[in-house]
């Protein structure tokens, strides 16, 4: 499906809601939403590459993960058949990491094409369809591992769950899979802070409101677990980036209740790293995930349903 766009002419643009003055310095005046591609069945897992100027999009359903071209604005396959993948990251040393929900596995895409399975099992059993994953400075790949993809054959292919919904992490020098944290309900978005001790995960299928949880990330495992975001309401989170001032930005939407309404909840809500509602900047679309991205780290890339959004703000993306 494309969706028409027109981009706002006035300045600022309206379609970015200060919620806390603290947000006046992150929003650039004179820059707006744009839209740089439309007619996907449902966008996902955004990551930047720089050193190629384009931008890696998965699109879930159509089973393949499209290029955007900074340089032309083109968009082609750059993956297809993908094996519904959905999020990605890339590595310390620059190779694609992906989610992939057909195959229930991690993989790494090899500087020549080749691909290597990471993980696809725990214990024996299969990985349920792994959703969103970051890399730590260590280089330990850490994701998320709930069961939507395997819940109907849209996003992938239904079967029964063999584990409980969980978040892993894959040792950046062994490879070994490890269980960190099985309490979760729908855990999906993950992400950390810029000095990497604090692991940020988004519980998608927590009641009666969607939360997101902070832990201690600077020992063995994640500990101190606290709640840093009560959505509050309907809304509902998915993906997030973190920006170089710690600051959380997540992909946001209806819960699919009947209070829920898109019109005003569809789009990417901001929060500080204490976790008070900055802005949220509408979208025609329920944002799935997001990345920082462009040649400075300053464009806000926004998977958005069907259309991939861009915003330049007056951040930049953290590098942990």
């Amino acid at each position: 499906m494309n969706i028409a766009f027109a981009p706002n002419a006035r300045r600022p643009d309206p379609a970015i809601e200060v919620l806390d003055d603290a947000f006046l310095p992150l929003r650039l005046f004179a820059a707006g939403v744009e839209q740089i591609a439309t007619g996907l069945a449902w966008a996902e897992g955004p990551v930047w590459f720089g050193d190629g100027r384009y931008l890696l999009v998965s699109d879930i359903p159509n089973n393949r993960i499209l290029r955007w071209d900074e340089t032309t604005g083109a968009v082609s396959d750059f993956r297809r058949p993908s094996n519904n993948a959905n999020g990605h990251v890339r590595d310390r040393q620059g190779r694609l990491v992906s989610c992939e929900h057909l195959t229930r596995r991690i993989t790494r895409t090899e500087y020549d094409g080749r691909i290597t399975v990471l993980a696809d099992r725990w214990q024996g059993k299969r990985l349920n369809s792994p959703n969103d994953i970051t890399c730590a400075a260590d280089g330990s790949l850490w994701f998320s591992d709930p069961s939507f993809g395997i819940a109907s054959d849209f996003e992938g292919e239904r079967a029964e769950a063999e584990l409980p919904h969980g978040v892993y992490r894959i040792d950046g020098a062994t490879g070994e899979l490890s269980l960190q944290l099985d309490d979760l309900q729908g855990p999906n978005g993950l992400a950390f802070s810029p000095d990497g001790r604090t692991l940020y995960v988004i519980e998608s299928r927590a009641r009666p409101h969607r939360l997101i949880w902070a832990y201690d990330a600077d020992g063995p495992r994640p500990s101190n677990k606290r709640l840093l975001i009560d959505a509050g309401g309907p809304g509902a989170f998915d993906g997030m980036a973190v920006d170089v001032q710690g600051n959380l930005w997540c992909g946001f939407g209806g819960d699919g209740s009947k209070a829920a309404d898109p019109a005003q909840l569809d789009g990417v809500r901001v929060y500080s790293p204490e976790g008070r509602p900055l802005a949220h900047i509408h979208l025609p679309e329920r944002c799935a995930n997001l990345c920082f991205g462009g040649a400075k780290g300053n464009r806000l890339f926004m998977a958005s349903t069907h259309s991939v959004y861009a915003l330049y703000v007056n951040t930049r993306g953290a590098v942990a």
